[in-house]
């Protein structure tokens, strides 16, 4: 078997594990889990860390598996398709920084660190306001993703990165219910004790983003199947609604936008995996994140609607997928702030 012959059948295997955690057609433990603290479970995430994937991207010799942002981006569109609320894209990112005991124990599930970078809405820029004197961390950082099942947030500040405990002295941690019935954090830092740890989190930070790009693909993609079915066995005047041409032209306009964001996203861990220079991997990346979540909100908007008065109801998956799209949608970063960054760099080379 040939490189691309073995990279697609990794890429495979990758997928099929998924269904250990998210099961094909099957969203009860995702519908059981809506509006509870802390909105996952532990145990899923432990068998998560069973399974390798908080190091899925990490190279063999940093203890991970070697694959890439290719092989990350995959499991994350999978995990997209089920709705998975795990912190799996934040413990990587965080993985991607750590070392010694503390990065040991969050690949064994021991620990679980998520990281809190983010000071303004929709910025991507990480420690700015934020401190660290003295192994103490004073400063506000909002929008964690499912805050309240950490053990440890990794904060980056002026001054580096530092560990912080959930239950430690000097923090405080305030939960918001999010539309898809997550939650986010905003914590709050008063010279609270931390732990300094060595690295830098932008690379880091956009491999994350392009996750979350995959992960709305997966989104996007379930919808649309989902819907394709319903048109398929609804059936009004005699026949399938999925006969009728209007409906059959709004449907192939979405499996367009779907395929370029799959192209996109697949393009830009292709960019991850070969490039070192950070200006190119955030154009790739950008590009990726902004059509993902255009075409998130734009697919899972008219799935509903394609799902009639029915699409509406709580009681209707397809509305699971719309609510979660539009909390995942400007997750490190909005469609617009990154294609403003794209515009700024790579201006020769707009995407339409």
């Amino acid at each position: 078997m040939d490189q691309a012959g073995e990279i697609a059948e990794s890429l495979r295997m990758i997928r099929d594990s998924a269904a250990a955690v998210a099961p094909r057609g099957d969203l009860r433990r995702i519908r059981a889990l809506r509006f509870t603290d802390p909105g996952f479970e532990r145990a899923t995430w432990e068998k998560m860390c069973a399974l390798g994937w908080p190091a899925l991207a990490l190279p063999e010799a940093e203890g991970g598996s070697g694959l890439g942002m290719r092989g990350f981006a995959a499991l994350a569109e999978e995990l997209g398709a089920g709705l998975v609320p795990e912190p799996l894209i934040g413990a990587a990112m965080a993985a991607r920084v750590l070392c010694g005991a503390p990065l040991a124990a969050l690949l064994d599930g021991t620990s679980l660190v998520i990281p809190a970078w983010q000071e303004r809405p929709n910025s991507l820029e990480a420690g700015a306001d934020t401190a660290l004197s003295e192994g103490r961390l004073t400063g506000t950082k909002i929008f964690v993703p499912m805050a309240g099942g950490a053990d440890f947030f990794l904060v980056p500040a002026r001054g580096g990165l530092a560990l912080v405990p959930r239950d430690g002295t000097g923090l405080t941690l305030a939960m918001e219910r999010t539309q898809d019935g997550g939650t986010f954090g905003t914590l709050t830092m008063d010279r609270a004790p931390a732990m300094p740890v060595p690295g830098r989190l932008e690379r880091a930070l956009e491999e994350a983003t392009l996750a979350a790009a995959a992960y709305l693909l997966g989104v996007a993609r379930r919808a649309f199947a989902i819907t394709l079915g319903y048109l398929a066995t609804r059936v009004q005047f005699g026949r399938p609604i999925a006969s009728f041409q209007a409906l059959r032209h709004r449907a192939a306009d979405l499996k367009i936008q779907w395929e370029l964001t799959r192209a996109s996203v697949h393009a830009a861990a292709a960019t991850l995996d070969r490039e070192s220079d950070l200006a190119a991997c955030r154009a790739a990346v950008s590009r990726a994140k902004a059509r993902a979540a255009d075409a998130a909100l734009l697919i899972t908007r008219q799935a509903v609607q394609l799902h009639g008065a029915i699409g509406y109801t709580d009681e209707a998956d397809i509305g699971l997928f719309l609510r979660k799209a539009m909390v995942h949608a400007n997750l490190y970063g909005s469609a617009a702030l990154h294609r403003g960054r794209y515009a700024a760099l790579a201006p020769e080379e707009q995407d339409g």
